[in-house]
């Protein structure tokens, strides 16, 4: 979703194998998300609710990192891209957050798009070959569970952009706006 809030966003099947429920459940959550974030300037996405220093831009590019993190770098088992790559691992997750605040809305909206973009890539592919209830990471978690986390970390992050999102410009809602698809894999 490149910032675009009418195009709808995919649901998981009403009926359906457990790939495609896990995974359409995952991309329903990310399009909330992004819809909860779109189309603001630095002042939306720095804003801040209380005394917390959470802000839509920060959401976005700590979830843009724990998607290269564990989708591309644990599931691909590729390297880690910029700008992730260039930051010591010991503070990598602090980083993301704070350095948020100097990027500009379409890095971070750009971060974001591509990291999902990788995501989606590794996660299919891995899907594929194994199922959901193949493992990776030397056998130590299953793919299904990592789908399940990522589904419950959107959820977590998606709640907290729906309070960020409602002080900025009164934006509520479940669902962006828009036709319903259900999830086919790629």
């Amino acid at each position: 979703m490149d910032g675009d809030t009418t195009a709808g966003y995919v649901e998981p099947p009403a009926v359906g194998d457990e790939a495609s429920i896990l995974l359409g459940s995952l991309e329903r959550q990310r399009a909330t998300f992004r819809w909860k974030c779109a189309d603001l300037d630095d002042a939306g996405l720095s804003a801040r609710v209380g005394a917390s220093t959470l802000t839509l831009g920060r959401l976005l590019k700590h979830l843009a990192y724990m998607e290269d993190l564990n989708f591309t770098g644990e599931l691909g088992g590729a390297p880690l891209p910029e700008p992730w790559a260039s930051v010591p691992e010991e503070g990598r997750s602090e980083w993301a957050f704070e350095s948020a605040e100097a990027d500009s809305p379409q890095t971070l909206y750009a971060l974001w798009d591509a990291s999902v973009a990788r995501s989606r890539t590794a996660l299919e592919a891995a899907v594929r070959a194994g199922g959901p209830g193949a493992t990776f990471a030397s056998g130590r978690e299953s793919l299904r569970r990592l789908i399940v986390d990522f589904i419950e970390e959107y959820g977590r992050h998606t709640g907290q952009a729906d309070l960020l999102r409602e002080s900025v410009d009164g934006r509520v809602g479940e669902d962006p706006p828009g036709p319903v698809r259900a999830y086919e894999l790629g």
